[in-house]
Formats: C-alpha cells, structure tokens, sequence
C-alpha cells in the first residue's frame, strides 16, 4: 500500500514538473472563473485581493480577522486590510459581523479590542497602583488612546479581582492609601466642634494630601472626601448632623447650643431671633416652637406668656385712669413695634377697651384711652372752628384779589382824572357858598312806588348762579383751605400735652404724628358737618338778602333815572353841571351804589359758608371809598371786575357812566332793574312835588327853604326833579329867569343873595367872638325870616309862575 502511494505521488510531482505545451492566461482563468459561476459550479461569493491577482472567500476572510484577532488582542480595521489585502469596505462588514457574534469583542473607534486585552491592561494598571498608590483614568485613557469612559467602563467590572483598588473622581486609589485618607477625614471632622462647611474642610485636606504624595501625586476631588465622611457618618464614627450635603453640626454643638436657649429664655421669658442667629439657629421660629410650644413667635422675639401678662397689667392701668401709655417703653429694647402691636392685641384688657370702644391703638405701640384722646380733640374742635372761619375769610380775599387782578383794565369811558384833588383858588365868600349842608340841600323826598310787588324769583337763582358757577374751579382749593393742616393740629395737641413734644413732629413714628393723623379726619368731618349746617342756615338768608336788595334798589334806581333826566337842562353850562353830577354821584348814587355792593359781599360770604349777623337796623350803609373798594374787589371774578369799575365810576364825574356801570354790575349779580318809563316818571314826579310841598309848608330854616322852594319851581316849570347842591343854587336860579315874572325872579335873587351873606357872617365868625358879626348874622337871619311868606307865596300861593 506504502508503495503505491509512493509511486503516486512520484508520478503527481512528475507531473506538476512537467510543462503544459497549452498556458492560461489571467484573463482565461478570470473568464473561465466566471464561467463556473454562471454555470453554478462554483455558488459562494469569491472576493478579490487588493492587487486582482488573488481569489478570497468570506469565510476565509472571516477566519484570517479572527486569527488576527487573537494574536494581537487589539488591532484596527484598517491595519487588518492591508495586512490582509482585501478592500476595507469588506473588511469593516466582516470584522461587524465578528463583533456581533463574539460577546468577548469591541468595536471601538474603528478598532476590535477582546476581552483579554482588557485583562492584561487591568493587571498592568494594578501593578503600577502598587508602585504610586493612584492613577488618574484619564491619564490611562490618554496612554491607551481611548475616552475616559470607556477604560472606567472596563476597569469597573475588573475592580477588587484584576485591579486591586476603588475608583473614586475619576481617580484609582490603593485600599492603603483609602484607608490612610479615611483616617485624615476622620481625625479632622472629629476636630469640628462648631458647624462648619465641609467644603472649607476639604481645601486643607487636600493639600495635605499633594504634600504627602509629593511632585507626582495627583489631586484629590472633594467628592472622595466627601464619599469617606459619609461612610463613616453612616458607621456612626462621627456624631452630629449633615444638611445638604455639606453642611455639618457636630452634636457636642447641638447640645451646647440647646442648654444656652433654654438658660437665656426661662431668665428673661423671651430670646430674640437674632441672638437664635448667632447661635446658629436659622430657623428660629420652627425651633422654639417644637421646644416651648406654649411660647409666642413675634416679629423679631419669641416670648412666654407672662410677658403679655406683664403688658396687661400695664395698659389696663393707663386705661382706667384715662391716660395713656407706650407699650414699647415698658418692653426690652430688642421688641419692635410689630412686637409691641401683636402683644397688645393678645392682651384682655386691650381686647375688651377696644370691643367697647374704650381705647384706642395708635402706631402699632400706643395705646390711648378713648376719654384722654376725647379731652384733647375736644379743645382742639373749638379752635379748629376760628381756625376755619379765619381761613374761609381769608381764602375769600385771596381768590378775589386774585380774580380781580385784570379789573386794572375798567372802560376807558371811566373818568381816571377824577381822583385827583384839584387845588383849592376859590375866595372865602365862594367857599362859604359851597358850605351849604348837604343833609339840607339834598332834599330827595322818597317817592311811593306804583308797582307791581311780585318779583321773579329767578334773580337770587341768577346771582347764585354768577357767584357759584365762577368760582367752581376752585371750591377743592377752598374747601382744603378750611382744614388745619398737620403742623397746626400737632401744635395744639402740645399745647393740650406739652409731654408729647418731646418726641418731635419730624419723627414719624412719634405719638404726637399718630394722634394728629388720627384727629385729623375727625376735625375735617366736624369742619364740613359745621360748614354744611351754616350752607343749611344760609339758604334761608341768601332768598332773603336777594329780595330784600331787589326792594331796596328798585326804587332807588327808579329815583336816580328821575334825577338824572334834570341834569340835561343844565348840559349848556358845563361849570353846573360838572357840580350838579359830581353832587348826584356822592349823594343818591352812592347811596345805591354802597347798598348793592354790601348786599354782594353778604351774599358772597353766606354762599362760601361764612357766618355773617343779622343786622338789628334798616339804616342804609354808609361806606368810604376804601370801603367800597375793598368790597369789590372780594367778589369774585367778573363780579369783581364790574364791581371795581362801579367804584371808579362813583368817583368820577359822569352820572351816565356810573349808570351804565351799575346796570353792568345789577345784571352780573342776576339783579333786574326797572326803566324809568312815561308813566312811572309821572307818578315819580307827582309823589315827588307833593313831598316838596309839604316840606316847603313847614320848613322853619330860612336856609334850606330856599334849595326846596328852587326844586318845587323846577318840577312845576320844567317837570324835572333837580337834586342841586348849595354852590349851584345861583345858576338854577339863573335857568329860571325866563319862565319866572321880574318881580318873582327879584324876590328869589334876593333871597339867594342874603342867604349866601348869611352863611358867609357865619363862616367867618366860627370861633370868634364880635358883637358886631352876631348883630350882621341876627339881621340877616331877621331879614330872611320876613321874606319866607313871600318866598312860600311864590310857589305855593295862587300868582303861579309861567309854565314852560
């Protein structure tokens, strides 16, 4: 058999030896390749090499990576297609395959790593810990040329069998180096007696350790502290206590820090969350409470009950006696405000006081008892109401000068020169013409009125209306005006307790502040009530006022239309009748004239709530011209403007500008005057020469016949009421001469000329004492005497004068 199979093989190798007289050629074996496989000779893949010249199978290829594999424990993809020669696409597809079906092989970053290899990194690495106690991961992974994560992956599992150490921060430690780390940890937390940070303990720590380990030693993280301190806390090694995690109170601490709050609350009955702050006590209130349940928390102290007993007893003293008292000043310094408040309202007698409206607490700390504060608000209303009847007088003024500020502008119609006093050049006999009395020379009977009395009512609506409505804008300034402010209301609560000033009206939170913001409502409420009453009061009064002026003017204006009409007989003579209007205007026009402007000014005060008498007389008001002026210029607004421009008028020397000025002044103020018609002058006129006749019948003074018996011959000549003063007496006589016969015209010239001699012998002999003036004066009186039958005769007897 043995040579059989020798001559076989001889023949075999003869053969191979021999040359083919026939060669294939590349291309042939690739054609005659393909041939087979389409003939389905040959049904695998067959991959070609890298240089084209080789066939490969997968399996084949399969198996030379895994060879590879196993010989080098770690090798790339790429190195194993060169090494190979086969395309890398095939390559990575194969080694993914052999990967996917060997649990004992990686993929990692284009390299195949198996388990083994990781075996003998592990037992290198533990043979360098026993050199250098640690190793940083990341520094094996930098010599490995792989992520940290990965060699911590591996090296986990190998822990405490292939690598003898712990793995702790990314660092490996020998137990040797643990164990002498855990005793550094131990030794300095057992040195902690107040609570610390642990974080601040690890720093020193740590630098003791890198001295320790010195140049080649690696740093240690705080978390391997961190780690060691809770093994040995869970071991209960160290005593104390860890919030967060690194917060840490030892328990000698602890107990210390629970004998010092129970010492410092039973001595004083309170302790104050500040002083619980330094001992390191952050939740104070929580602490206490679990510890004293029967306590109090307050705003800045914890407190036992008896010091509200304490304050108790205190309030309801000062309570009783109707006094007052500072809770703050009976408590320690560390109370606040908010502590003194919530004290007083756990007190009893603070409770029932203020349930039954007894006291009253002010600022949070004060308490006042409701008859101590009564006392003094008492006091304080009365001057609170002067202060408001002061202060709406003089808000009235001030808005009415105010308003009054363009009334500088008045009609330019308005006589300015009239204020000037023009020099005295006149003789002593002219003067003594002029001396004549006014009461006797202003004969002004008083006509009865033949007139309807009903009035519409809508002129007092008118003038509240001109009086209210202008003034509108500003009743909030006026009605803030009447309250007292704060400074005055403190001011009179020191007056009534001068021991509240001690604290001052700066500091905001003394009592005197409290007390005036709390008696400040009161007072305005009482102010309004009071001014309210007075409106109520004034209502009343205000319809009265506006009838009683309607009354008063309507026949006094209808008086001065009808004096008025006599001044055009003289309007030729110009020296006349600047004397006849300027005489008008202080006399009949003034009177009118101070009527309406006091009537506005009482309205004007009763509609702003100002207490104004009853006036007990009827005497028309007599006022100067200051007097004049200031009331106008306390009405407000237009009012005012036309009021100063009335004023002037009166001082000027035109009767018809102070008409047109008092109808200007009438109808602001809702006031209606009557035109002085036909019939009206008629029954005027008829009144008027009857009161004259009457007058001149039993007049007994030589003197003032004369102006009465000159007034009744110009109603019956002209039918004109003339109102001449003394100086112009001889010029309307003058006027007369045309209409009187010569003897009656003598008789009255006559009689003119002895009555100014008469008044001249009187003006001169004032306060002297001649015989010889008595007798001229007695004669010339004598003299007049005889002639007044004569002078009666001329307008009374039946020679009538000549009518015009």
């Amino acid at each position: 058999m043995d040579d059989e199979l020798l001559e076989l093989q001889r023949q075999f190798e003869f053969a191979q030896q021999v040359k083919s007289s026939v060669r294939l050629s590349d291309r042939n074996v690739v054609e005659l390749v393909q041939k087979l496989q389409e003939l389905g000779v040959i049904d695998f893949d067959l991959l070609h090499t890298v240089t084209g010249k080789e066939y490969i199978t997968q399996e084949q290829l399969r198996n030379e990576i895994i060879r590879e594999i196993s010989k080098l424990g770690r090798v790339s993809v790429i190195d194993l297609a060169d090494t190979i020669g086969v395309d890398l696409y095939h390559v990575e597809k194969q080694a993914q395959d052999v990967v996917l079906s060997d649990p004992g092989l990686m993929l990692v970053q284009g390299e195949i790593i198996s388990q083994n290899y990781w075996d003998s990194i592990a037992e290198e690495i533990n043979e360098r810990l026993q050199e250098c106690s640690q190793i940083a991961v990341a520094e094996l992974a930098g010599q490995l040329q792989v992520g940290s994560e990965l060699v911590q992956s591996v090296l986990e599992p190998r822990l405490g069998t292939l690598v003898k150490a712990r793995l702790e921060g990314g660092q490996l430690y020998t137990p040797a180096y643990v164990a002498r780390v855990t005793a550094m940890v131990r030794g300095a937390s057992r040195g902690i007696f107040v609570p610390s940070n642990l974080s601040a303990l690890w720093a020193p720590l740590q630098q003791l350790v890198q001295e320790m380990n010195g140049a080649s030693g690696v740093a240690v993280e705080n978390s391997f502290f961190q780690s060691i301190f809770n093994r040995l806390l869970k071991e209960e090694e160290m005593l104390g206590s860890l919030r967060a995690g690194t917060h840490w109170t030892p328990s000698a601490f602890a107990i210390a820090q629970k004998e010092c709050v129970d010492s410092s609350f039973s001595q004083n009955s309170y302790i104050s969350y500040e002083t619980m702050q330094k001992l390191g006590i952050s939740q104070a209130v929580q602490f206490l409470q679990s510890r004293y349940p029967d306590g109090t928390p307050l705003a800045a102290v914890f407190i036992h009950s008896s010091m509200i007993e304490m304050l108790d007893s205190a309030t309801e003293d000062a309570i009783e006696q109707n006094s007052w008292i500072d809770s703050l000043s009976v408590l320690p310094s560390s109370f606040t405000s908010q502590d003194a408040n919530k004290m007083l309202l756990l007190c009893r007698s603070v409770q029932s006081a203020l349930k039954a409206d007894k006291a009253l607490i002010l600022g949070e700390s004060y308490v006042l008892s409701s008859g101590f504060i009564k006392g003094i608000y008492d006091q304080i209303e009365k001057e609170a109401e002067a202060f408001s009847i002061q202060a709406s007088t003089a808000s009235l003024i001030d808005s009415s000068s105010k308003s009054s500020e363009s009334t500088e502008s008045v009609p330019a119609n308005t006589d300015k020169g009239s204020r000037k006093k023009k020099g005295k050049s006149v003789s002593m006999k002219a003067a003594s013409v002029e001396t004549v009395p006014d009461d006797e020379e202003d004969t002004r009977p008083k006509s009865k009125r033949n007139q309807k009395k009903g009035r519409d009512s809508s002129s007092s609506q008118k003038l509240d209306s001109k009086a209210g409505g202008k003034k509108e804008p500003v009743k909030a300034q006026e009605s803030n005006n009447i309250i007292p402010p704060d400074e005055w209301v403190m001011k009179k609560i020191v007056d009534s307790v001068p021991e509240f000033d001690d604290d001052g009206t700066e500091n905001p939170d003394s009592i005197l502040k409290h007390l005036a913001d709390h008696m400040k409502p009161m007072l305005i409420n009482s102010l309004k009530e009071r001014r309210k009453k007075i409106f109520t009061e004034n209502a009343d009064r205000l319809r009265r006022l506006i009838d009683d002026l309607q009354k008063k003017l309507d026949e006094s204006f209808l008086n001065m239309q009808l004096y008025e009409k006599a001044l055009e007989l003289f309007e030729d003579d110009q020296s006349t009748s600047v004397v006849l209007h300027r005489h008008l205007l202080r006399t009949t026009a003034a009177t009118i004239a101070d009527t309406l402007l006091h009537g506005l000014d009482i309205h004007n005060k009763l509609k702003n709530g100002i207490e104004v008498g009853e006036s007990k007389t009827q005497d028309p008001v007599l006022l100067d011209s200051s007097e004049r002026m200031a009331l106008a210029k306390n009405l407000n607004g237009s009012l005012s403007k036309k009021a100063v421009a009335l004023v002037e008028a009166l001082e000027g020397k035109r009767v018809d500008t102070f008409m047109i000025t008092f109808r200007d002044l009438a109808e602001e103020s809702g006031l209606v005057l009557k035109k002085l018609d036909k019939k009206l002058e008629r029954t005027l006129l008829h009144a008027y020469r009857k009161d004259l006749t009457s007058q001149v019948s039993t007049e007994s003074d030589p003197v003032g016949l004369l102006a009465k018996v000159v007034s009744l011959l110009f109603i019956k000549i002209h039918n004109k009421a003339l109102q001449a003063p003394g100086r112009a007496i001889a010029s309307a006589i003058s006027h007369l001469k045309d209409k009187l016969e010569e003897s009656a015209y003598k008789t009255l010239t006559d009689y003119q000329t002895a009555t100014v001699t008469l008044l001249a012998l009187m003006s001169a002999s004032s306060g002297e004492e001649h015989d010889c003036s008595s007798d001229r004066i007695l004669t010339k009186r004598e003299f007049l005497e005889s002639q007044m039958p004569l002078l009666r005769t001329l307008v009374l007897g039946e020679s009538q004068p000549q009518q015009s």
